[in-house]
Parts: structure tokens; sequence; C-alpha cells
């Protein structure tokens, strides 16, 4: 579709771009990165014609684009530049229309019923046909930039450019805006090149990504390959991490301020933070901490600082258990926001905690354990089972940074730990008869201060594993042993 061929371009005296080469094939969202001042807009001007080349061609399906008049190059690249403040009292349908200029002929460039129904379709596409007898200047900035969009449209390109499409722009608006214009690349066989500031908008909406830096290219690929964090701290002299999204194949990338002295005051994480009263285990610790979980409130990855393990009778059923769970956070003074929550059957009385401490490493464990729900993971399929509150709830503060990697193998590591104590205090699955492996609705935590020594690995033959391992064991045991003291089992 566009070919660009180690293209250099000179401003005055100064070369502004290098050595340019890559390719865009048809119906590709293809965006252009890069810090100010790496020659992005002066790229753009190049493949438009806008700014000569001082080397190297561009070349659009096959023929150079010096080549072409500017109605003839208008008939293949439509360009959306950034929105301006600037705004002349033009209609919409009026602004619309300019697009089928390159396309209308004779000195009077009347226009034609194929114009109108051009209009008419990329105003409905865009949805500012409900605009389209109101003027520019009594638009919002997102309404304008859709009518821009449409005037764009309506030239029916091949190339659609756009120079910060999203600038000025508010999270709705982007968002309809760059939905709109993946859908055009699908339906209409339309190829988009994009510059973009914003690297995730970029990443979610882009087939390709092209980094510049300095004029020349960095990289280009993937958004999962070209945006890592290496390349991104590199260019934009930045300190950044990688994370995926929630809900799309796509990294994400956010910045890492410098930390605040005052705010980042150390902390130690023990039994001083642990509350225990009749129904509910509670921790609060005074900053939050970096937790993944399985609770019925804070479940995954997030930043919280209130944990609570609440006692429900055995009986408890509840439709609406998580709604439930918020507002007895509420009731009880806690904020659902900043919050993990369980839910256990068994006397809170059974807890267990220790604190454990190598050179450099220390953990702090919770337990609680019961029995009443005893299941073999490997035979569960076999039977039906009725939905109940948690049985055994581990807590697992780390005085530390955990990497992700460390997160998901303490996980393992205690899982692992728990199964040996249910093994050794001979607990079995009453369907069955082998050998417990946990309960039926069993939780965990594992959070961090994320704070002094890194931890990158928790598998059991880490210092922080080794610790994870032997609390989560001792105390579940003891958890379990003081449960069947308690009922005579």
């Amino acid at each position: 579709m566009i070919e660009v061929k180690n293209v250099s371009a000179r401003i005055s005296d100064s070369l502004v771009l290098k050595n340019v080469d890559f390719k865009v094939e048809k119906q590709q969202f293809f965006g252009i990165l890069g810090p100010n001042g790496s020659g992005k807009t002066t790229l753009i001007k190049v493949l438009t014609n806008i700014l000569p080349s001082s080397e190297g061609e561009v070349m659009i399906q096959g023929r150079n684009v010096r080549d072409f008049t500017s109605r003839e190059l208008a008939q293949h690249i439509a360009v959306l530049p950034q929105l301006s403040s600037e705004v002349f009292s033009y209609g919409v349908k009026e602004t619309v229309m300019l697009g089928r200029y390159s396309h209308q002929k004779g000195w009077l460039k009347s226009q034609s019923f194929e114009d109108e129904q051009i209009v008419q379709n990329v105003m409905e596409q865009t949805g500012v046909d409900r605009l389209q007898d109101r003027y520019l200047h009594e638009l919002s900035g997102g309404e304008r930039q859709r009518v821009f969009l449409a005037q764009a449209l309506a030239q029916q390109p091949k190339i659609l450019i756009l120079d910060e499409p999203t600038n000025h722009l508010d999270l709705s608006y982007q968002k309809s805006l760059l939905d709109l214009l993946r859908k055009q690349t699908r339906i209409d066989d339309l190829t988009v090149i994009a510059i973009f500031h914003d690297l995730n908008l970029a990443s979610l909406y882009c087939d390709q990504l092209l980094l510049l830096d300095k004029g020349s290219i960095n990289l280009i690929g993937h958004p999962e390959e070209v945006l890592r964090e290496k390349h991104v701290e590199e260019v934009y002299n930045t300190i950044v991490q990688k994370q995926a999204h929630p809900k799309v194949a796509k990294p994400q990338m956010v910045i890492v301020p410098e930390n605040d002295p005052i705010q980042q005051e150390t902390i130690f994480l023990d039994e001083q933070y642990i509350r225990i009263s009749r129904d509910r285990i509670e921790y609060h610790s005074p900053q939050p901490l970096k937790s993944m979980s399985s609770g019925v409130i804070g479940a995954g990855l997030g930043w919280y600082e209130y944990f609570i393990n609440r006692h429900v009778p055995k009986d408890y059923q509840c439709e609406n258990y998580i709604e439930d769970m918020q507002q007895y956070l509420v009731d009880n003074g806690f904020d659902p926001t900043m919050s993990v929550g369980m839910m256990t059957a068994v006397q809170l009385e059974d807890v267990r905690y220790s604190l454990l401490k190598e050179e450099n490493c220390s953990v702090f464990i919770v337990v609680t354990a019961g029995v009443g729900n005893a299941i073999d993971a490997s035979s569960s399929y076999k039977f039906d089972y009725n939905l109940s509150p948690g049985t055994i709830n581990t807590w697992i503060f780390v005085n530390g940074i955990l990497t992700d990697e460390a997160y998901i193998q303490g996980f393992v590591t205690a899982t692992e730990a728990k199964v040996r104590a249910l093994f050794d205090e001979n607990i079995k699955d009453p369907n069955t008869g082998t050998s417990a492996t946990g309960t039926s609705t069993d939780s965990i935590l594992l959070a961090a201060t994320q704070q002094g020594n890194v931890h990158p690995f928790a598998g059991p033959i880490t210092t922080v594993g080794k610790l994870i391992g032997k609390g989560v064991y001792d105390c579940t045991r003891e958890a379990l042993q003081k449960y069947k003291s308690r009922v005579n089992i």
C-alpha cells in the first residue's frame, strides 16, 4: 500500500529524518511513536509530499508520491490534523462536503447526487449527521474532531493519516474515535497511519508500531515487541513498567514516579497490625500493599491496606454475597475500594499466625482452617457440591519487593505447604476416603510492602519461599489441630 524507502529529510540545514525505511500494508492501523522532536510530524509531511525527502522515496501503490498531482494525491490520502482551538463559522455539512472537492469536476465544482450520498453516509458513520445543521463553533472538541474525520472520509481515501487524533479529547471521545477508525480499516479497506503520544492507546488500537528516536527508527513491529520496558526507557528516558491489559491481548505501559520519601516511610509487617474479634480478623497496614488474592472483595492484583477475614455461619447463603460483603465493610468503617475481604465458617479463635525471619527477608503468616468441607481436588469432578463459605483462608505478608513471578510462585509454594499440612494431619475427603488437598472454597492472599530487598522468585528453594512454606505449613497444622480439638475429631 505505502512503502518508505531509505527516506531522509532536512529542514533548513538540519537532518530531521535519517534513513527511514518501512512498509504499511492495506487495512493496517499503523502507529508512529516517539518523544517530542523525534521526527514524527516531519515524517507525515514527507508521506504527503508537503516536505519532499532529501533522499529516498515514498511509494503509494507502487507509484512515487512526487508523481501525483495534488488532486490525485487527495484521492489517495486524507489527512486529519491536530484539533485546533481556532474554529471558523462553517456549517457542519458544508465542512464535510469540502472533502469531496478533489472528486468534483468542472470549473464550478458543482455537487453531484453521488457527492450528497457519500457525505450523508460518512456523517452517519461518524455520528455527526444529527449535527449537520449546526455550526462548528457551536460544537465540543470531540464533536468537531468527528466532523473533520467525516470530511477526511468523504474524500474516499485509501490511506488516512492522523496527527495525534486524540489530542485534547476526553476519554469517551478518544475511545469512540479510535473504535470508529479501527472499524473503518475493516469495512472500507482503509489504511490508517497515526501519530500517538499515548503509548497505551497506540498499543490497544494499532496492528504495527514504529518507534522513532532522533529522526531514526529505533524499532518497528507488533506492540508486544515494540513496547518493552528497555525500548521505551531508552527512547523516552523515563522509567516504565509493562503489564498486560486485563481484557485485550496488548501490552500497557505505566510510568514509575520517583518515590516521595515523606509518603514512603519504611514499614514492617508483623502482629502489631492484626486485630481479632468475634466476627472478624482484620489486618490494617499503615500503607497500601501490592496484593494478589482470591478474596470475595479485592480479588486479583491490586493495592490494598485493609484485610478482612469475616466469620459467617456454616449455613450462610446469599445470592449477592459480593454486595453483602461490601456492605459489611462499609458498616464496619472499612473502605471497600482499599480492602481485601474473605469469608470463613470456622471459629476465629482457631486462627494461627507467625512471623518468620531470615537475613534480609521476613514474612508474616495468618491462617484460619477447618475441615468441614475437605475435598480431594483430583477427584472433585466426580461429585456435585454446594458453594459454602471458605474454610482454609491463608494470608501471607512479605516485608520486601516481589516480582510478578514471585507472586505466582509464592501461591504455588503456599498451596504445596497447605496440602502437606492436610496430609500430615490425616485429613480425608469424606466422599472418596482419599487425602484432602484443601476445602471447597479456600482463599489465599499474598501481599508485599514493595520496599527493601527484591525477591525475584518465591519457589520452595528461595529464601522467601522457604519462609512461606514453613509458615503456611506450621500455621495450617496448628489451626487444624485446634479445630479438631474443639470439635472432638
